[in-house]
């Protein structure tokens, strides 16, 4: 079987990402590039029982150039995946369904990003420093997920300092430059989406600005440029 490990990894993820209730009732996809290969885990597939012969291989242009032998569906989510393969060369896509990314999109206006600012864990999105004022976009959510596509292109594309796209009662793409960034990234929105919703519980606001100095500022902006 080509690319064992990598379908190993994808099924591990799979796993972790049920354990952690992002991909429960089949929910949820993994995707990975290897080369000019691109692997997707299937639809309709439980995903904590998930094995490497269950993931299908694409072409860069997302063609099945092998699926599996049992039948299975490829992910709704392929032609999703394809917007950050195609406009930023991903080197991995992630889709989760975390319940407090779900709650967080709630929070938004329509047709406004989700904003954080100064929230530790946004130093650990990929050019993002704490005092940024980053901006996160979110879609509507349609009946299929397919339909979709044109929104998240549209997203990916209008917001490029983001390398993911909240869809508004659903759920989070996010994508990174292996399948190990694009996890550390997921968990990062999560954890920032969890802190909007307790904030959002206790009354507070997570765009406060803190009291720190302009010079603080500009010294991690310049540790940014540098990096």
């Amino acid at each position: 079987m080509r690319f064992l490990a990598e379908r190993e990894r994808i099924c591990q993820l799979c796993r972790s990402f049920w354990q952690l209730g992002w991909a429960s009732g089949t929910g949820g996809g993994i995707s990975m590039r290897v080369g000019d290969t691109l692997l997707m885990a299937p639809s309709g597939v439980e995903k904590e029982n998930l094995t490497p012969a269950d993931v299908f291989e694409l072409d860069r242009d997302g063609c099945v150039t092998q699926a599996p032998s049992g039948g299975q569906r490829l992910t709704a989510c392929a032609p999703l995946f394809m917007a950050a393969y195609r406009h930023r060369d991903a080197g991995a896509v992630l889709h989760s369904h975390s319940l407090d990314v779900v709650l967080a999109t709630m929070t938004v206006p329509p047709g406004e990003p989700l904003r954080l600012t100064r929230l530790e864990m946004l130093k650990g999105l990929q050019g993002v420093g704490y005092f940024d004022m980053h901006e996160i976009p979110v879609v509507d959510n349609t009946a299929l997920e397919h339909e979709l596509a044109d929104r998240m292109e549209r997203a990916v594309l209008q917001w490029p300092q983001s390398n993911a796209v909240l869809v508004r009662n659903h759920g989070v793409y996010v994508w990174g430059r292996d399948v190990a960034h694009a996890k550390t990234q997921a968990e990062c929105i999560d954890w920032l989406c969890r802190c909007v919703v307790a904030m959002q519980r206790s009354g507070l606001s997570h765009l406060t600005h803190d009291r720190s100095q302009p010079d603080d500022v500009a010294r991690e902006r310049a540790a940014l440029a540098a990096a």
